[in-house]
């Protein structure tokens, strides 16, 4: 993502600042004993930890089961971003107006039979992965259905980047940023029927 904010040739002054935000359902075992739901990441040297080696990258972890112990340490527009992440149906809209305004995309693309339909699938493979895992299976699949699996995998992930790519189209966006945020050939691109 920080590499991808350049183009070939240009000076590295210009990257950009790049933030992942992590959101897990667990607890990770190695933040146990932080007393706070949501922690910030930076690269630091080992022995000096004070000293921070940039602040283009940054990488926060939001965990999601200690936010009912730990949200009163947190301000409140925080707090109503991760309960929208939580369940966007009970959030109350006059809290934050940014948070409103995602739920207002929300429920639009949630119109769009076809971004349910997709937003379906990702659930369902999210689903049936944590299914294989906690049932021991993902060790002792044969080749064949792992390879269906991923096949499965890359026509879901294909589509996705279809349905953005048209969706981009119909918003009059050039071919070449649309190649660039999907992946797809302007080939592949041209070819998608609106």
């Amino acid at each position: 993502m920080y590499n991808m904010s350049i183009k070939e040739g240009d000076d590295y002054a210009k990257l950009e600042k790049s933030i992942a935000i992590l959101i897990t359902d667990y607890e990770l075992e190695g933040l146990k004993e932080i007393e706070k739901y949501i922690t910030k990441w930076n690269i630091r040297e080992e022995e000096y930890q004070k000293i921070i080696l940039t602040d283009v990258m940054e990488i926060y972890i939001i965990e999601l089961p200690k936010f009912e112990r730990y949200k009163g340490k947190t301000d409140k527009k925080l707090n109503s971003w991760v309960k929208f992440i939580e369940n966007p149906e009970v959030v109350d809209v006059k809290e934050n107006k940014e948070v409103s305004r995602a739920k207002k995309v929300l429920e639009e693309i949630s119109q769009d039979e076809h971004e349910r339909y997709l937003a379906e699938l990702r659930q369902k493979y999210i689903m049936d992965q944590k299914a294989i895992e906690d049932a021991g299976f993902d060790k002792g699949f044969k080749a064949g259905e792992q390879q269906g699996i991923q096949q499965g995998i890359q026509q879901g992930i294909q589509q996705e980047k279809i349905a953005i790519a048209k969706n981009m189209k119909k918003q009059n966006i050039d071919i070449e940023t649309i190649c660039k945020v999907t992946g797809l050939t302007i080939e592949e691109i041209k070819n998608i029927k609106e």
